[in-house]
Order: C-alpha cells, then sequence, then structure tokens
C-alpha cells in the first residue's frame, strides 16, 4: 500500500456504503436503456464540483547535519561547520467545505509543514493555516489566509446511503499535471482491514487514482462529497484500480469540530474493549458466521459500564446498523453526535439485549503534556499521564497507567535512540515514572548511564544507554 508522503507516493478515492437495502434509492438507480444514454456527459457535474476541489502545497525546512559534528574532537579540528538547509516539498489535493474558506486535505499531506499554500481551479494561491489536524481519521482542515469573499463549496452527502455499484467521479491533482477527473464506481463498502488509519472503515473505488489525488474529492451524481481520497493499492506507485475514501460523515465531524474552534475532534467514548470474532469464538458462542464485536473488558464507571454492557457480550449493531466487527463498530459509535445516547443491539449468551449508552467524551483531567526539552535521550520527546481519554486515543487498555510518549520530533535525540509514539515509560534508573513530572525531573539529572524500562506492544523492554 501506498500513501502521499513528503515523497508523495499518494491516494485513492472511492465513496460510500450502505447497511441496509433502500427501494426508493434503488428506484433512482438504473442502467443506460439506450445508446443516446451512453454518451450523456458529466460535464454537468464537473463544471459545478470543480471549483471546490484545490491544490495543496506543503513545504518543510530540513536541516542536513552532518553527524560527525557530534564528535567534540572532530570539531576542534574541523569547527562547527554550517548546517545545510534543505526543503521537503509535497503535493496533494483538497477540497473546500465551507464558503469562509475551509479546506479539508489529509494529514499526511501537510504532515509537520512549515508552510502550506492552496492553489484554487482559478489558479489564483493563497496561504493557508492549520486550523485542525485529526491523525486518527488522516484528516486535516485549513483555513485560506487573507480572503474576503465567499468560495464554492460542495456539500455532504450521507455516505451511509451509498451502494456498491453507484457511479462516482474522483477529482485531484495526480503527479502535479493539474486538476483531472476520473469516474469509476464504488467497488465496496465498509472495508475494515485496510491498516491506514484508526477508523478503519472506507469506501473502495475502480476510479483511477495516482499521486497527488491525497485529499481530493469524491463525489456522487447529485455533485455531493462522498470521500476524501485517501490511499490506493499498488505495486507501481500509479494507480490499479483499487483506491479508498474516507466517508463523508467521518469528514463532516471533524469539519463541526474546526467549526467550533476545537484544537481536536471530540468523540464518544465507549469505555469498554473490544476484539474480533475468529471462526473459533464463533463456533464457541454457536454463532452461524463469525461476525460482531466482543467485549473484552469493560471501564469501571464508564458510558459502557452505567448503560450495563458486561465482558462477553456480543455488539451486533447500533442504532439499527449491523456492526461486522470491531473497526465497524468504532467508526459507527466515532460518528454519533456527542450530548445524545445510542442503541446498541447485544447478544448475551442467547439472550438479545438493547442497551442504551450515553455519548460522552473520555475524561481527560491530569493529562498535563509536554515536550521534553532537558538534554537526555528523552529530548524531543511529547509526553502525558494516561488518562481515559489518552488510552482511547493510543489504543491502550483502559486500565493503563504511567506517562506515555504521544508524539517524536524530528532529527531529536529521543527519534535517533529510537523511541515511539504510544512507548510507556514505567521507570528510569529505578525511579518509577507514575506521572509527566517524574520524567521531566529524571530528564535532568545527567547520569552515567540510562536504565529505562519501558513497554511497547504489550511487550517490556529494558534499555541501557550512555551519558
Amino acid at each position: 500500500m501506498f500513501r502521499s508522503t513528503w515523497t508523495a507516493v499518494v491516494t485513492a478515492l472511492c465513496i460510500g456504503f450502505s447497511t441496509h437495502f433502500n427501494p426508493a434509492a434503488a428506484q433512482e438507480r438504473r442502467v443506460p436503456s439506450s445508446p443516446a444514454e451512453l454518451r450523456l456527459s458529466y460535464a454537468p457535474i464537473v463544471q459545478r464540483v470543480q471549483p471546490a476541489v484545490v491544490n495543496v502545497y506543503a513545504a518543510k525546512v530540513v536541516q542536513n547535519r552532518n553527524p560527525l559534528l557530534d564528535d567534540p574532537i572532530f570539531r576542534r579540528f574541523f569547527g562547527d561547520g554550517q548546517q545545510q538547509e534543505q526543503v521537503q516539498r509535497s503535493l496533494g489535493s483538497g477540497v473546500i467545505v465551507d464558503s469562509s474558506g475551509l479546506v479539508v486535505t489529509n494529514v499526511h499531506v501537510i504532515e509537520g509543514a512549515d508552510q502550506v499554500k492552496v492553489s484554487l481551479s482559478d489558479k489564483r494561491e493563497f496561504e493557508a493555516e492549520i486550523v485542525l489536524k485529526d491523525s486518527r481519521s488522516d484528516l486535516a482542515v485549513l483555513r485560506l489566509k487573507d480572503s474576503h469573499e465567499k468560495f464554492p463549496a460542495l456539500e455532504f452527502t450521507n455516505s451511509d446511503e451509498l451502494m456498491v455499484g453507484d457511479v462516482v467521479l474522483a477529482i485531484g491533482n495526480p503527479f502535479g499535471v493539474g486538476q483531472t477527473v476520473t469516474h469509476g464506481i464504488i467497488s465496496a463498502l465498509a472495508r475494515t482491514q485496510v491498516g491506514i488509519t484508526d477508523y478503519q472503515f472506507f469506501i473502495q473505488t475502480d476510479a483511477p487514482i495516482n499521486p497527488g489525488n491525497s485529499g481530493g474529492a469524491l463525489v456522487d451524481m447529485n455533485g455531493r462529497l462522498a470521500g476524501i481520497n485517501t490511499a490506493i493499492y499498488s505495486r507501481s506507485g500509479g494507480s490499479q484500480g483499487i483506491g479508498f475514501a474516507i466517508p463523508a460523515n467521518m469528514v463532516r465531524v471533524v469539519v463541526a469540530s474546526a467549526k467550533s474552534g476545537g484544537k481536536a475532534v471530540k468523540r464518544p467514548w465507549l469505555g469498554a474493549k473490544l476484539q474480533a470474532v475468529t471462526p473459533e469464538i464463533a463456533e464457541s458462542l454457536g454463532l452461524k458466521t463469525p461476525s460482531g464485536a466482543l467485549v473484552a473488558s469493560v471501564v469501571p464507571n464508564g458510558p459502557a459500564a452505567k448503560a450495563g454492557l458486561k465482558s462477553s457480550d456480543l455488539i451486533t449493531a447500533i442504532d439499527g446498523q449491523t456492526v461486522d466487527d470491531p473497526n465497524a463498530f468504532d467508526y459507527r459509535f466515532a460518528t454519533r453526535p456527542l450530548g445524545g445516547t445510542a442503541q446498541i443491539d447485544v447478544q448475551r449468551g442467547s439472550k438479545p439485549l438493547k442497551l442504551t449508552i450515553a455519548l460522552e467524551t473520555a475524561p481527560d483531567i491530569g493529562r498535563n503534556e509536554l515536550v521534553i526539552t532537558t538534554r537526555s535521550p528523552f529530548q524531543g520527546a511529547r509526553i502525558s499521564t494516561i488518562t481515559p481519554a489518552v488510552a482511547d486515543e493510543l489504543h491502550l487498555d483502559a486500565d493503563t497507567e504511567g506517562v506515555v510518549v504521544t508524539d517524536i520530533g524530528d532529527g531529536t535525540a529521543a527519534q535517533n535512540v529510537g523511541f515511539q509514539k504510544g512507548d510507556i515509560i514505567l521507570s528510569v534508573n529505578n525511579q518509577k515514572i507514575g506521572k509527566t513530572s517524574d520524567l521531566e525531573r529524571a530528564a535532568k539529572e545527567q547520569p552515567r548511564l540510562w536504565r529505562i524500562a519501558l513497554v511497547r506492544g504489550g511487550q517490556q523492554i529494558n534499555v541501557t544507554l550512555g551519558g
């Protein structure tokens, strides 16, 4: 699988899914009935949609430093030397979703950028500021700077109403050649084993997608935004007819958070850990097919516990929409509006139940996030005390305690040492690390040796580093 990155190998397209058969919608869908209808054009849709699709240019300045300069003997004889700067550029696409100048693109298009520019279809260019980045969905929202006009914007479709076989158009800037339109159909819905973002629930399409299309629009035949092109399967780096898009209903949630002034997307918290139903588990539960989301554990006093959900319950639907696996549930639950409730269908043994769960955010008091700046192996690491919200974001067990690495700065000591996002720091030189202030204090001690115990992927790792 290839994704648009700073080296820009890209993304894809596709749209929607439907969880139930809709007779009214089916009556509107038909194959061409005559040669004349085959000659009908998509031009009216394209003319209406194209002005809202933009090109996104991101630039990042990086320092090319000779590693020999880290040796004091080398510096003594040859001086500090000059650090050469290099500008890395990436190219992607974006979609105007609000007439005030809000643009949606992919996080991986603008990740780490020092400067972002947006080029409209009429060739005008605007500086853009990053309003919100949501790495969990790979969606970012930009705002055009110094703009005093109303821009053409796309409306969202309800991606839950899309059906396999629907015709869709993909619009973006492949290979930087300029705005390009391709067409195809929705090949599949609710793809959950793609491995791109936290929320695995993609529209798959065969509309040709190539590098530069990341962040571009997937639109339906009404000219509405059905999805944001995000990835392609490819062995060559070009389109091979398998592309993926983030459904419009997830895009809508991220845009709403940006409009409300939030710096992070607030989503409902379940307060339970789910696992997939394997064929062996299905057989032990007496299920005909291995589908649904099995409750592995429940957080005390969380929304799931208060709703009456218990370990070993099998979640089969939410608000009447079938749940095939935990990824499907996560997407459905994450796109529910905060403040209300959702009804989940549960199988407990042989007994079917309906439970009502409150849609509320995870507690986040005591996160105390900070960046370690002291010269140490941790320098450049962003760390956080593990709250229920942090555990939810990083897919940690809800009862996990301690301090976790939430981000690593490029070219920092922490990155060079090999720390990774999600590492849980247990102790430093036999001092237990329970909160961020503990690690901040330990990083200032400057010992000859650093003895660090951490957990990565459920496995404890003990590291010894020279001071």
